[in-house]
């Protein structure tokens, strides 16, 4: 179809054909300009969503309750995430008190400060009790509280997606086949109390690796059956 121009013209361009092309990687780049991510200029919202952790352990009759709170950033679109912005630690015992104001400010200006977080784990997980540390419920072994919480925050992370388990489907699904293998093996043998108060069989020893009361003696090696680490290799 033919158009008719009646007016003077007085400047051109030559069409180009990635035209289309570049304005799509424009537009692109301008809505990451405008995709929000945690920074410390962010305000503090009025209401946050969050979830509380409790904390029990053998050296005090008092539990602890770690609660950690997440800021939602670009809700309602595609990018949407939540991303941690402060910690709080209660108890009723008040021994730890001073440490446990300083520690819960700390985690939360590195939260409210942005980037990767995920440091807080290994560093808190690092830090041992002189007294040894103690066993939690579930067989699993804490170097110290100060790991405990850790413990915790590790466990948030992974649930809104800052973290991911470091062993997949199939993985757990060889370690289920390794332990049903052992407790059929173990009825075989005519043993009637194949399971001990951690849920794993009776007998089973400390692992070095995820700290956890969970190594049997399988195909002629130690064998975890919670991370699956074997002596073996």
């Amino acid at each position: 179809m033919a158009i008719k121009i009646d007016s003077k013209i007085i400047d051109y361009d030559v069409a180009k054909a990635n035209a289309e092309a570049n304005k799509a990687k424009e537009d692109e780049q301008a809505l990451e300009n405008t995709i929000q991510e945690m920074h410390e200029k962010i305000e503090r919202p009025e209401t946050l969503e969050g979830s509380t952790y409790k904390i029990k352990t053998p050296e005090s009759e008092h539990a602890l309750y770690v609660t950690i709170n997440d800021v939602v950033l670009n809700p309602g679109s595609d990018h949407e995430i939540r991303r941690p912005f402060e910690i709080f630690i209660n108890s009723k015992n008040m021994d730890h008190f001073q440490w446990i104001v300083a520690l819960t400010r700390i985690i939360s200006a590195v939260f409210r400060k942005g980037g990767d977080c995920t440091f807080l784990v290994e560093e808190l997980h690092s830090v041992f009790d002189p007294k040894g540390g103690y066993m939690k419920r579930g067989g699993r072994w804490m170097p110290s509280l100060v790991a405990e919480i850790g413990d915790v925050l590790e466990q948030h992370l992974k649930k809104i997606g800052m973290m991911s388990d470091e062993m997949d489907e199939y993985q757990r699904a060889w370690l289920e086949q390794k332990r049903a293998e052992f407790e059929g093996s173990s009825s075989s043998e005519g043993d009637d109390d194949q399971t001990s108060g951690s849920g794993f069989p009776a007998g089973s020893v400390l692992c070095n690796k995820c700290h956890t009361q969970a190594m049997v003696q399988m195909d002629g090696c130690l064998t975890c059956l919670n991370c699956g680490d074997s002596k073996c290799g």
